[in-house]
């Protein structure tokens, strides 16, 4: 396949994947065991063009809270709490880098992640049905989804958006736009940091096809764009078991179609 096409197809996966419960890392691994490999430098950066099309669609609620920080105390708690969960992910993410824990080469593992991530997606959802609707953020909340986030990324096929919704809801924020808030608000510096890390680590070292690079961020970006929205809706009136469903079939299709050592 066309090298700039299989960097288009790449975009748009990571676009449309990253912010719905089902694991952008997972597919793009999975796309890419297909299309052939691509950097670390250019997964986390298409990643960035994602979190440009979440930038998007919070820009009103991101200017409330950069606006009113001072003088509003509750808008100054939520930044606060954004913090502290991104301070949690940025420490121990950058422990578990420095540590050399690398994402794996094979799908098997991606599917297991998938299949399991599907199950305790089915399990969250049955746990925070009876509870009465809430979407305040406590520091709990925050600290765990921070938490979640450093263990997703861990695991690929987790997914960072799932971990993150899922912990808040289980830790008291039960309304899941509450949840989904947070948790999206919260990728928006977590991965603009993880791409610069990635420039300044990898950058310079050449090799990069910039061109594809770009063409794959913007196709992410305008694909996640049109994810976010869609999913900001979907969740007013639907549950999450719908996107656990399909992560166990993908997982099982996967795990019963791949060849021994895959």
């Amino acid at each position: 396949m066309d090298s700039l096409l299989s960097a288009l197809l790449l975009g748009l996966i990571e676009g449309l994947t990253e912010f719905l419960p089902i694991s952008s890392t997972g597919h793009l691994l999975i796309a890419e065991h297909w299309l052939g490999p691509r950097s670390d430098l250019f997964n986390i950066s298409i990643q960035a063009g994602a979190i440009v099309a979440v930038t998007l669609v919070y820009r009103q609620r991101v200017w409330t809270l950069a606006s009113r920080f001072f003088n509003d105390t509750e808008q100054r708690d939520y930044v606060l709490k954004l913090i502290v969960a991104f301070a949690i992910t940025a420490v121990f993410g950058l422990a578990v880098s420095k540590a050399g824990i690398r994402l794996p080469e094979t799908v098997t593992p991606i599917a297991w992640a998938l299949l399991i991530g599907g199950v305790l997606i089915l399990l969250a959802e049955k746990l925070t049905a009876g509870r009465a609707d809430s979407t305040r953020i406590t520091w709990t909340v925050a600290i765990l989804v921070g938490v979640a986030q450093v263990v997703a990324g861990v695991f690929p096929g987790t997914s960072r958006s799932a971990a993150a919704i899922f912990v808040a809801m289980l830790a008291g924020a039960s309304n899941r736009a509450a949840a989904t808030e947070f948790a999206f608000l919260l990728g928006i510096p977590t991965m603009f940091a993880a791409t610069s890390y990635a420039l300044i680590r990898d950058g310079g070292q050449g090799g990069e096809a910039w061109s594809e690079l770009a063409a794959a961020f913007v196709a992410a970006t305008v694909a996640g764009f049109a994810a976010v929205r869609w999913l900001l809706g979907y969740i007013k009136t639907h549950r999450f078991t719908g996107f656990a469903w399909y992560r166990i079939g993908l997982g099982a299709a996967l795990l019963l179609g791949l060849p021994a050592g895959a």
